[in-house]
């Protein structure tokens, strides 16, 4: 994990471009933090990056105390250089690490975009954030799944070669962090081994959707609640 922290690092300060290039990217975020209860009022957003999917938490739940943590600090410094209410915060730690940071729950939800697929056990990960949650709290994962779906597997693989792996080159001068992305998508869950985690690991009222467009059963919304 560290490692892959540090690739994220080194891509930091061109990743806001990049997905900003992305057609529907912010969108999608805030299609997934619309399944966050509307009476929300402390949220951790888990593997926040740059603060794209803090910003889509508080437009759904604008008056809500948010923690965004990280484990790059390079995201988290051009997250930090955003301008955000008072009520926002950012952290540099795992999930698991939380407490020793100064965090601890209940948290009424929590959203991880873009994170699950990127974790080394994500068993003990979504474990640590079961128990960060108030009962009747609830978790959205928003990630990329493709396992259950050949075509969705061959519109990544010519989504990822003809264009973010080259955009990634050009826009960010290294396409090692695209070429991971490119090949994490594809080693993840499918969306139904990834709901079926989720209730291995205690959560219930699991939930699946897709997002729209050329993203239609590649980039989905996992919706889970600790009884």
């Amino acid at each position: 994990m560290t490692e892959l922290a540090t690739a994220f690092d080194r891509g930091s300060r061109a990743y806001d471009r990049l997905v900003g290039l992305n057609p529907g990217y912010h969108a999608h975020l805030r299609r997934s933090t619309a399944a966050i209860p509307a009476g929300a009022r402390r949220v951790l957003d888990a593997g926040c990056g740059t603060g794209a999917s803090t910003a889509a938490v508080l437009d759904v739940l604008p008056g809500a105390e948010v923690v965004g943590m990280d484990a790059s600090a390079g995201m988290l410094a051009q997250a930090r250089r955003k301008s955000w209410p008072d009520r926002v915060e950012f952290v540099h730690s795992r999930v698991e690490d939380l407490a020793s940071s100064g965090v601890t729950g209940p948290f009424d939800a929590i959203f991880a975009a873009y994170l699950i697929r990127n974790l080394p056990d994500p068993d003990t990960t979504l474990a640590a954030m079961l128990d960060l949650l108030r009962p009747g709290g609830v978790l959205v994962v928003h990630d990329y799944s493709v396992a259950d779906s050949l075509r969705a597997r061959l519109t990544w693989h010519a989504v990822c070669w003809s264009v973010i792996i080259p955009l990634g080159r050009v826009v960010g001068g290294d396409a090692g962090l695209y070429r991971y992305l490119w090949r994490s998508v594809l080693g993840f869950d499918g969306a139904t081994e990834f709901a079926g985690r989720l209730r291995r690991t205690g959560f219930t009222g699991v939930r699946t959707t897709t997002m729209t467009g050329w993203q239609r059963g590649i980039v989905h919304t996992f919706r889970a609640e600790k009884a």
